[in-house]
């Protein structure tokens, strides 16, 4: 239900993702919007507002303080997954890396890696999981925060389930694509190579955008 709701925020915006005039492809807008009027130059404007993700407070493997305002100006990936998942994080993860290493050397692009476990997931055990997924230096961060603000922020800001269910924690794979005014511009499953080399493809589209 929550990908539904995605996808008819994207289907509302499609056929303004080909530019007739340049031949260029942007991407959609995802999430609420609402118009706002405005004075310029001494005449009223009608613009739009979109969604865009809050702030936020966590920090990384490296025991780094990781706010919103360190995203200003870049483009990111997030997902949420737990390092003792047995069932989709180790494939979300495998996937992720196509996209660490496509992007790795920018420093305009990051992905962030949000713990459901925060009880279980220490620094320690973030720095010791990147380390086996090879990751160094820092354009993806594992994010460690208060049980209640990562939940929020899955669940009402990026519409990514997550929950305690009666045989552990369980949360949804998607990967999210966000400019860099802070909108998500992209869905994509993690589990699936084909998506995940849409994403790929949709951050360079990202890049070419103004």
């Amino acid at each position: 239900m929550k990908q539904l709701n995605w996808l008819i925020s994207g289907l509302l915006f499609l056929t303004a993702c080909h530019s007739a005039t340049t031949g260029t492809t942007t991407l959609p807008i995802f999430g609420d919007r609402q118009p706002i009027t405005k004075t310029v130059d001494g005449k009223q404007v009608t613009d739009t507002l979109y969604q865009t993700i809050p702030a936020f407070k966590f920090v990384n493997q490296y025991g780094d303080t990781i706010t919103n305002k360190s995203l200003d100006g870049k483009i990111y990936v997030a997902d949420f997954f737990f390092t003792s998942c047995p069932s989709i994080c180790p494939i979300m993860q495998r996937n992720m890396l196509t996209v660490y290493n496509e992007f790795k050397n920018d420093p305009n692009i990051k992905i962030l890696s949000h713990t459901i476990d925060p009880k279980h997931d220490t620094i320690p055990v973030l720095k010791n999981y990147a380390d086996k997924l090879g990751i160094s230096g820092n354009s993806w961060w594992l994010l460690y925060g208060k049980r209640e603000d990562i939940y929020q922020l899955a669940e009402k800001h990026y519409l990514v389930s997550v929950k305690d269910g009666k045989e552990g924690l369980i949360h949804e794979g998607w990967f999210l694509l966000v400019d860099k005014q802070k909108r998500i511009r992209g869905s994509y499953d993690g589990t699936v190579p084909e998506q995940v080399a849409k994403l790929v493809a949709d951050i360079h589209t990202l890049q070419q955008e103004k």
